[in-house]
């Protein structure tokens, strides 16, 4: 860490959805999470604008803009973004190949660590059934989920009023529901099979909303998580360590 500046240097980040243009979106907790943070690599791994839900209605604040001119910004100052398009903004792979403001677009991409190891990087709604078979299903679940992060905004802001600070009430119940774990475990498995027949160390990924670090047999499987629930990051040390930042515990962010 740069303590003169309070910047913390990291060799690689990994974030994904955001949902921008989302009431869930807490791009207050992005902003100053872009603030403290310098990387030489940022991978924004799919799922960064809401076009899904920006279709039926949208809820775009100053903030979110701000989210989008600190990435450009940090593209034009060296360090090297690349953008790897999700479900919900899968508009963006008929552009892959392409940049936008020195900021790269991918489907999937190769990432060695400063130890050696390969991970593939992607969002990860390829291996989701739900999404990949039954669109209209994941459609009519992406509205109820909305409602369920209208709820967390309004228990957060309760929270903020009596001094407490952020906690995801909607990553608290999802956790706690027996097909959703069932679902998690399912989709985890599924990716580190893929990694696995690949011949790569890991694979990180988004989508779900879940962020974790685990081996699963050879593979070395990672979600950065979401910043509409639980506001976590992937990073990567300049030793080529491995970590999930929970933004909200790490500054002790209290703001809805």
């Amino acid at each position: 860490m740069n303590s003169q500046k309070g910047i913390d240097r990291y060799r690689a980040i990994w974030i994904s959805d955001i949902h921008l243009g989302t009431k869930g979106c807490q791009a207050e907790y992005l902003l100053d999470f872009l603030k403290h943070t310098e990387s030489d690599y940022l991978y924004l791994v799919g799922d960064i604008i809401d076009i899904w839900r920006m279709k039926r209605s949208w809820s775009w604040k100053q903030s979110h803009n701000d989210v989008l001119q600190k990435l450009l910004r940090k593209a034009r100052k060296g360090t090297k973004v690349m953008f790897l398009p999700g479900n919900h903004d899968e508009m963006f792979r008929g552009f892959l190949g392409e940049n936008f403001g020195q900021i790269e677009v991918r489907d999937e991409h190769i990432h060695v660590t400063r130890d050696g190891r390969r991970f593939l990087i992607l969002h990860g709604d390829q291996y989701d059934v739900v999404v990949k078979y039954n669109k209209w299903l994941a459609l009519v679940g992406d509205s109820a989920y909305n409602l369920a992060l209208t709820l967390n905004t309004h228990f957060n802001q309760i929270r903020r009023f009596l001094g407490y600070p952020y906690w995801s009430l909607s990553a608290y119940l999802k956790n706690k529901a027996k097909r959703a774990v069932e679902f998690i475990g399912n989709f985890e498995h599924a990716l580190a099979d893929e990694a696995s027949k690949r011949g790569v160390d890991g694979i990180i990924c988004g989508h779900i909303h879940k962020a974790e670090m685990k081996q699963i047999g050879d593979v070395m499987y990672c979600n950065d998580g979401d910043w509409v629930e639980s506001c976590t990051a992937l990073v990567e040390h300049p030793d080529g360590r491995m970590e999930i930042l929970n933004w909200a515990e790490v500054r002790h962010l209290t703001f809805a």
